[in-house]
């Protein structure tokens, strides 16, 4: 890593991402072991809060000192009510949020092992995302940068397209979805960041460096990422043409849960700071490995400061 990077945040007025996507109360219970089969299992540790991909990467936005706002969808229920007031009151501008009446409330229970490994059985009502807004270049025309991922995928569309208008980055959380609802989002993402399993499934091959390669063959407008846990992040670095990667920092992982959001959250705030890629991807990876080492899925968010002080004591060989 280039000791003359600073990941100090730019003068001026907090950068403002918005985040389309994604809003549910997670009730996390961390075990011992997974289960494999039928049976009680019995947890030790029991948290519930609102989260989901865009709602965790707008609260990793606010904790590493940007202006995050979300745009999703709950149900007019208390659920819903819940929701709306665990994310407002992490700073998190919910004002776009859309209450859908005789609609439910997204919910998911997740248990969490001793590894940090998890299961989640998660419930979406399809009713939620019957009616899209339309979204045009001025309702964006303030922000910095939006970030978008592929639970609502109607919306996801109009607020890419918006923000390409607008002209400014239109970013892609490309993790698993239903069949074509990536390959319909990324003609109008500036940069989509894949997780792994997404990235694999799409390509399909397995080697993550061939992955990054061959799906920005496929997208050759954007920025290509592929997120891959303890082995790194892996890019496609258009100046010089070839994939590169940057290796993970090393930790003991207690809870994985959200720390690709995270990522993404980084991601999205570096990007709108006008951040180099390769120093963009280190805060997002730091950011996302200090997650990891904290019980409770987006409330391990890190602040800035720890984020930059971590950066400075890694120092790593750089990104290859």
């Amino acid at each position: 890593m280039s000791r003359s990077f600073s990941f100090d945040p730019p003068p001026g007025p907090p950068r403002r991402v918005l985040c389309v996507g994604a809003a549910v109360l997670d009730t996390l219970f961390r075990v011992r072991s997974l289960p494999t089969g039928e049976g009680k299992i019995l947890p030790y540790e029991m948290l519930q809060l609102a989260e989901g991909m865009a709602s965790s990467a707008a609260f990793a936005v606010v904790r590493l000192g940007g202006n995050a706002s979300l745009w999703g969808a709950v149900g007019d229920d208390g659920t819903g009510e819940r929701i709306l007031a665990d994310l407002g009151n992490c700073g998190i501008d919910t004002s776009g949020m859309v209450c859908v009446q005789s609609a439910r409330s997204a919910v998911s229970t997740i248990l969490i092992d001793d590894r940090g490994e998890r299961l989640i059985v998660p419930f979406y009502d399809a009713r939620l995302h019957d009616t899209v807004k339309p979204v045009t270049a001025q309702d964006v025309s303030t922000l910095d940068a939006v970030l978008v991922d592929v639970r609502w995928p109607a919306l996801a569309l109009q607020t890419l397209l918006a923000a390409g208008e607008a002209g400014i980055p239109a970013i892609l959380d490309g993790d698993v979805a239903g069949d074509g609802i990536i390959e319909r989002l990324a003609p109008a993402a500036s940069h989509i960041v894949f997780s792994q399993p997404a990235a694999e499934r799409l390509a399909m091959a397995t080697d993550p460096a061939g992955i990054v390669a061959r799906l920005k063959r496929k997208f050759e407008h954007a920025f290509i990422s592929v997120t891959a846990g303890e082995n790194g992040c892996f890019w496609f670095d258009d100046s010089i043409g070839e994939v590169r990667h940057l290796a993970a920092p090393k930790i003991t992982a207690i809870d994985t849960l959200a720390a690709g959001d995270i990522f993404h959250g980084a991601f999205a705030l570096a990007i709108a700071e006008g951040m180099p890629i390769e120093q963009a991807m280190q805060m997002s990876s730091m950011a996302a490995a200090l997650k990891c080492q904290v019980f409770g899925g987006r409330i391990g968010a890190p602040t800035r400061t720890a984020v930059s002080n971590a950066l400075a004591e890694w120092g790593p060989p750089g990104a290859c």
